[in-house]
């Protein structure tokens, strides 16, 4: 619950006291870098070019952090967008969704591994672990910040996140909260897990593409009915969010993908 780590002194250069660093980015910083690794290490290992996996990871970065800010301000900030388009840009003020980094980043992937004629579906399984293992540590970020908060509470449980007043934090302090950060932090970490164990044991390329689709569609569906912040939109008039309509989508397409090995065999 910190969304300030340290401070770095400046002693007034450039009319300034000191440069905050902030929890959320070091942690998806982090997200990124153990990414990039676990990626590296698997490219090895499937022996293909890790230089031309590491190139697809820094498509994939730009990729992510603005397919992230342009689903945020579609949900959320339209108006802002319309009264100065180039709000789309200022993503140094915040507002991140995970899934318009997800598909921004299935689409560039498919650019450059279609580009390169490389293996599509044989470098997205060996990608998407990492993708659950960054978010995981990414997804603590929102613990420090506060956001991505959980609905309040009717009692003080041994499981609630009660944010203080005094950090400034994004969450609604002293209100006990569901957890749904290190929820979420959580779940992702196990799904890594379980995708990293099947990747030396698939059957088929596009199999552990297809899992991560239906998995990670299936936990953030659930949690979407534990959240309180009022940003993530809500689709036909219902209580059903905009990430809970994306995750159907997402969920149809892995087990589309699933039930398909010939054809994903011949991508």
């Amino acid at each position: 619950m910190y969304p300030i780590l340290f401070k770095i002194p400046l002693f007034g250069l450039f009319g300034r006291e000191f440069i905050p660093v902030h929890g959320y980015g070091v942690l998806v910083a982090l997200g990124f870098l153990v990414g990039s690794w676990y990626v590296q290490r698997e490219a090895k290992r499937e022996r293909e070019d890790p230089a031309k996996a590491l190139d697809l990871v820094f498509y994939i970065i730009i990729a992510a952090i603005f397919g992230s800010r342009i689903l945020f301000v579609l949900v959320a900030e339209r108006d802002l967008f319309f009264q100065n388009p180039l709000h789309l840009f200022k993503i140094w003020q915040g507002g991140l969704v995970f899934y318009g980094g997800l598909v921004a980043s299935l689409f560039v992937s498919w650019w450059y591994l279609k580009r390169h004629h490389l293996p599509l579906l044989k470098f997205c399984d060996f990608f998407v672990p990492a993708v659950a293992l960054g978010h995981a540590i990414g997804r603590l970020g929102c613990f420090f910040s506060g956001c991505c908060y959980g609905r309040s509470l009717l009692h003080d449980a041994w499981y609630a996140l009660i944010f203080p007043s005094d950090i400034n934090s994004l969450a609604p302090p002293g209100i006990p909260l569901y957890p749904t950060q290190l929820m979420e932090s959580a779940a992702e970490f196990l799904v890594f897990l379980g995708l990293n164990w099947k990747l030396h044991r698939k059957s088929f390329d596009g199999q552990i593409l297809s899992l991560y689709l239906m998995s990670y569609a299936v936990v953030r569906f659930a949690l979407e009915f534990l959240r309180g912040d009022p940003e993530r939109g809500f689709v036909f008039g219902t209580d059903f969010s905009t990430s809970q309509l994306i995750a159907f989508i997402l969920f149809a397409i892995g087990l589309g993908l699933y039930l398909n090995k010939k054809k994903c065999e011949k991508l």
